[in-house]
């Protein structure tokens, strides 16, 4: 077998499926827990602004093959590489260029959501952080890892982390690097919503895809009215709200969803 057969053979790191509006985004490591990988990586910094472009995508959804949603960087390669990045400078670029797949689940004007099947650790922890919502299988688990390894941590997980949870939880989270179940991720506010192991993918699917054919424009404004809120003012927010209020007030959703209240029936969005 040839080196092009045998890339061909090989199954993609990173896959995308879209269905009934929701594009879902697979991790496919299963033997590495999903560790992020350069094609990873590449794959949500290309696929991510993509899908936020088409109007037949209301949600991009996140997950994991196997029994991990992501365990992080991986370990193995640590120890450097021929053609890695070798001065300090080159590798702290190197890091910067991949964790910007973390602001742009964060910052795309569509709704993001991790699914966590499994093990969300260290990067993997970030990233799923960074999504708008995160839905957790019962049989996911969520730490930090850095101190294990002797890392500070990156992917955004320290400026999400510490919106999410507070900052004395936070910084326990780090310290300790103890892994938690789904429930404690959940009273901690880390986790929006557990469905059981053996459903998960289709309860978590039939949520993104509620969301998905929801009103995409109110959705991206009161996004991103959330997230400014964490910086900003009272003042500003009010400010802000004015404007995006009265926006969506002109949408076609809008208009659609009064008149569905005034009938007494469900509202048929179309995103506009």
């Amino acid at each position: 077998m040839t080196v092009a057969e045998m890339k061909t053979a090989t199954e993609p790191e990173f896959r995308v499926d879209v269905q009934d509006r929701v594009a879902l985004l697979t991790f496919n490591r299963p033997k590495k827990l999903n560790a992020l990988s350069a094609e990873i990586t590449q794959g949500l910094q290309e696929e991510v602004p993509r899908l936020a472009a088409d109007p037949d995508v209301g949600v991009i959804a996140l997950t994991g093959e196997g029994r991990a949603f992501c365990a992080g960087g991986d370990v193995s390669g640590m120890g450097g590489s021929s053609g890695a990045p070798t001065t300090l400078e080159e590798r702290i670029d190197s890091l910067r260029r991949g964790q910007e797949a973390a602001w742009l689940v964060h910052s795309v004007p569509k709704v993001t959501i991790a699914m966590v099947n499994g093990f969300a650790m260290g990067a993997g922890l970030g990233l799923a952080a960074s999504c708008d919502l995160r839905v957790a299988s019962s049989a996911a688990k969520f730490g930090t890892a850095y101190s294990k390894v002797g890392f500070g941590g990156d992917w955004g997980t320290t400026w999400q982390l510490t919106r999410l949870v507070g900052p004395a939880v936070a910084k326990e989270l780090f310290f300790t690097a103890d892994i938690i179940d789904a429930e404690e991720a959940r009273r901690i506010g880390l986790v929006n919503r557990i469905y059981d192991a053996e459903t998960f993918r289709d309860e978590a699917m039939e949520y993104a895809s509620r969301l998905a054919h929801g009103p995409l424009v109110s959705y991206r404004w009161m996004k991103e009215n959330v997230n400014l809120a964490v910086n900003s003012d009272f003042r500003s927010i009010l400010d802000r709200e004015a404007i995006s209020h009265i926006r969506c007030g002109q949408t076609d959703d809008h208009k659609e969803g009064v008149t569905a209240f005034m009938e007494k029936r469900a509202p048929k969005f179309t995103g506009r």
